[in-house]
C-alpha cells in the first residue's frame, strides 16, 4: 500500500461515518445516503493531491459531500418535476404555504453569508452536535458559539430586510 492509499484509508476511516450521516440526513435514505458517501469519497480520492492544507482534511471532505448531496438533490427535484403532469404542479403551486415561503427566504438569506458561515450554519440547521462543528471547521468551541450567534444575529438582519420588500 502506498502512502496515497494508506492516507486515503485513514482518511475514509475517520471521516466515513460523519460523512454518511450528513448524506442520509439530506437525503433521509439509506441507499441514496450511501451512494453519496461512495460518491464524495471518489472525489476526495481523485482530488487528494490537490489538497492544499488551508484547512483540516474533515472540513474539505464535508465542503465536498455538501456540494454532492446539493448537486443530487437538485437532479432529484429536476426528476420530480419532470414526471408531474401540469395540472399537479398547478395544484402544487397554489400550496405553496406561509412557511415554505419562510423556509425560502431563509435559504435566500443563508445563500448571502460567506462560505465559512454558511457551513456552519448548515451544520448547525443538520443539528451536528458544536464540538463536532468546531472540530470539522477548525474553530474553538468557545467561539464558534460566539461566531453561531453572529451568525444568527445577521441571517435575522437579511431575513428583516427582505420582509420589508
Amino acid at each position: 500500500m502506498n502512502k496515497q492509499e494508506k492516507l486515503f484509508k485513514d482518511v475514509f476511516e475517520a471521516n466515513s461515518k460523519k460523512i454518511y450521516h450528513l448524506c442520509f440526513g439530506y437525503t433521509n435514505d439509506d441507499a441514496a445516503a450511501n451512494d453519496l458517501l461512495q460518491e464524495t469519497f471518489l472525489k476526495v480520492w481523485q482530488n487528494l493531491d490537490k489538497f492544499r492544507e488551508q484547512s483540516q482534511i474533515s472540513t474539505w471532505i464535508y465542503r465536498i459531500a455538501v456540494n454532492t448531496c446539493l448537486t443530487y438533490l437538485k437532479k432529484e427535484k429536476r426528476q420530480n418535476k419532470e414526471e408531474l403532469t401540469p395540472n399537479i404542479i398547478e395544484n402544487q403551486a397554489e400550496e405553496v404555504s406561509e412557511k415554505q415561503e419562510q423556509v425560502s427566504l431563509l435559504y435566500t438569506c443563508i445563500a448571502k453569508l460567506e462560505e465559512n458561515e454558511r457551513l456552519i450554519i448548515t451544520m448547525v440547521m443538520d443539528e451536528i452536535p458544536y464540538p463536532e462543528i468546531a472540530e470539522i471547521s477548525g474553530i474553538k468551541e468557545g467561539n464558534l458559539r460566539v461566531k453561531i450567534h453572529r451568525i444568527k444575529l445577521k441571517l435575522t438582519e437579511l431575513y428583516n430586510q427582505h420582509e420589508k420588500f
